[in-house]
């Protein structure tokens, strides 16, 4: 089975999470450039309020077993400090029912294997 791992994440934590994940062998992302807040209702500067926040979400199509691994690398290497901040970001998984090679047209079962992204 395959999933779909969807990282909010820092901008300034995009670099690396992409980097521990290639050497990690998950090469395959695909990342956008997003706005949003968290819990923490974005943030406020003197009189001013932030409330959308620039975040980067990355997301990877992966086997179900390698999902902790992922999750890991992710978590280990987007945290800010070593017991993490607000902001840090959250991340998503989603079962992935089919997946569909656009060149040829073949349902691809071995995207897991690959982790070709969506």
């Amino acid at each position: 089975m395959m999933i779909m791992i969807r990282s909010i994440i820092r901008p300034e934590k995009a670099d690396a999470v992409l980097a521990a994940l290639m050497d990690a062998g998950f090469p395959a992302v695909t990342k956008y450039s997003v706005a949003g807040r968290g819990k923490q209702r974005g943030i406020k500067i003197g009189d001013i309020t932030y409330d959308e926040l620039p975040k980067v979400m990355l997301m990877s199509v992966v086997n179900a077993a390698d999902k902790d691994f992922v999750i890991k690398t992710i978590m280990e290497t987007a945290r800010s400090t070593g017991k993490g901040a607000f902001g840090d970001g959250k991340i998503f998984i989603s079962d992935i029912e089919e997946s569909y090679t656009i060149s040829s047209g073949v349902l691809d079962t071995s995207a897991a294997s690959e982790g070709v992204p969506a």
